[in-house]
């Protein structure tokens, strides 16, 4: 696995994510976290529906799941308003839809994403009530999705708007088990990169 390299340093370098383009270890911890719930534990993740909604436009998050799923042979779908889908999205391997509700009833994991406020220079939507109502998952919305499907959020959350306090804190979500494997890939990841890593085994440093 190529996880980093710098050609002007003898050394390794680990990308924590950078600015609105990539958070590689994000996208390896979302992916351990799926493959633990789903298709029995197994980890293929072949043939997986993943619906990643919300403010794609800013977010590292859904650009490194979108790659690393779609490499693991997941299906991805990029779920948000039209001025939230970044130009040029087209070319990544994934579908875009603007409707969540069309979307929610044929996936095995739903991630997700905060509105990042703090990154906007502009109104990319009406109102948040109004983002709320078409892209929130609520109670009502929840019941769409398959029976084992499982709910992912990188954090932080916005309780309220992107995802309600009772589906957050559901059984199906699964986004503290996300923080505890966090420390866990990381982990793996500097001792592969730092220490780790032998010569032939594909790490590159």
């Amino acid at each position: 696995m190529r996880l980093a390299s710098a050609g002007w340093i003898d050394g390794a370098v680990i990308n924590a994510g950078d600015g609105t383009h990539e958070h590689p270890t994000q996208a390896l911890l979302d992916a351990y976290t799926m493959r633990r719930h789903l298709r029995g534990g197994q980890g293929d993740l072949s043939g997986l529906r993943v619906a990643i909604v919300g403010d794609i436009l800013h977010s590292r998050v859904a650009r490194s799941n979108a790659w690393l799923l779609h490499t693991l042979g997941a299906e991805v779908t990029l779920v948000a308003p039209p001025t939230l889908i970044p130009v040029g999205a087209e070319a990544w391997p994934v579908k875009v839809n603007y409707d969540l509700d069309d979307v929610l009833p044929h996936v095995d994991a739903v991630m997700m994403l905060r509105v990042q406020a703090e990154r906007m220079k502009a109104d990319f939507f009406p109102s948040t009530r109004e983002y709320s109502r078409r892209y929130g998952l609520d109670a009502a919305r929840a019941r769409l999705l398959p029976e084992k499907s499982i709910i992912l959020h990188p954090g932080p959350m916005v309780r309220g708007m992107e995802i309600g306090d009772d589906i957050a804190d559901s059984d199906r979500a699964v986004i503290l088990e996300q923080v505890s494997n966090g420390v866990s890939v990381r982990m793996a990841v500097l001792y592969l990169l730092v220490g780790g890593a032998r010569e032939g085994s594909g790490v590159v440093a």
